[in-house]
């Protein structure tokens, strides 16, 4: 799952696990950075620590580290248990974030990549994508406070989101999913791409077709 922030990823990761839960489909989520203890101790660096001062390359690097962790620790086991990963962020991420936006040579971070995850792809990458002013506008309503890279402002994200979208251009398994509307609506599209780019993988109850009031009594907020 990838996007910019504030198009709703994490809701949606949540409510595609929940999805999948009550199937009884087997499954596991992670989040970048951080899914393991390296993980997320990098996670606290490279988004809590909002006083720093990080060289791009630096900030490339320890995303990097926390991505070849969770790699080794808990997606390629989880795949060899036959388990299904939904990931929130991936390789297409860094590419967008510090490859054009932090205009870092993407060659080279390509290699970086190929590197850091032992050049496991995901299936599928589905890509959220609302306006920037959107999606700044959620997270004031939101109220949390922004993390070090949220706080880069309007132009850096603008450069991200035309980065994610001329990457769904160029690269291969990206789905672009408009992220307007109430979570419930996003998730039905979302489950639409799955069912369609997957036949018969993913559980049938829970139609997409359903309305949002009746996704919402199944998947509380």
């Amino acid at each position: 799952m990838e996007g910019g922030d504030g198009v709703g990823k994490t809701t949606q990761v949540t409510l595609l696990t929940a999805w999948l839960a009550a199937a009884g489909a087997p499954h596991v989520a992670v989040r970048e950075p951080g899914g393991t203890a390296v993980g997320e101790a990098i996670r606290e660096i490279v988004l809590g620590r909002v006083d720093l001062h990080m060289p791009p390359e630096s900030e490339l690097l320890l995303l990097l580290a926390a991505r070849a962790a969770v790699v080794r620790q808990v997606i390629l086991p989880a795949l060899a248990r036959g388990e299904t990963v939904i990931a929130d962020r991936y390789a297409l991420s860094t590419l967008a974030y510090q490859g054009y936006g932090r205009g870092l040579d993407v060659d080279v971070v390509r290699r970086a990549l190929a590197v850091a995850t032992g050049g496991l792809e995901p299936d599928l990458y589905l890509l959220l994508d609302l306006p920037v002013e959107e999606g700044m506008e959620r997270g004031r309503r939101d109220g949390s406070s922004p993390d070090r890279i949220e706080r880069e402002g309007g132009d850096f994200r603008h450069k991200v989101r035309e980065a994610y979208l001329a990457l769904a251009e160029s690269e291969l398994d990206v789905e672009v999913v408009r992220a307007d509307g109430l979570p419930e609506e996003v998730q039905a599209r979302i489950r639409r791409k799955l069912e369609a780019r997957f036949p018969g993988e993913f559980p049938s109850g829970a139609h997409p077709e359903q309305s949002p009031e009746a996704l919402r009594r199944e998947n509380p907020r």
